[in-house]
């Protein structure tokens, strides 16, 4: 019985080459994963907390509403305070 690169081994028939193929599928399939990985840990370290980015949102455009004079001085006042309450 032959081993090796000829005869009857794992290696015989010039086969040799999909041995590669599986190197490359595997290596994709890692690096596809470490990919995955990083952006899905990027991405949930820039979510804020949704109360806060509401309570921004309303007070700009409070403030907007403010500038444009559709609410006086007083109501400007009495809003941000429930606002900025919460």
């Amino acid at each position: 019985m032959m081993n090796g690169w000829g005869g009857y081994g794992a290696y015989s028939g010039g086969y040799w080459w999909m041995g590669l193929i599986g190197m490359v599928v595997q290596m994709i399939f890692w690096i596809g994963l470490f990919v995955l990985g990083v952006y899905l840990f990027r991405r949930i370290g820039k979510h804020t907390p949704i109360e806060t980015a509401n309570r921004r949102d309303a007070l700009d455009i409070l403030r907007e509403r403010y500038a444009r004079g559709e609410i006086d001085t007083e109501e400007f006042h009495i809003r941000r305070d429930i606002l900025q309450s919460k």
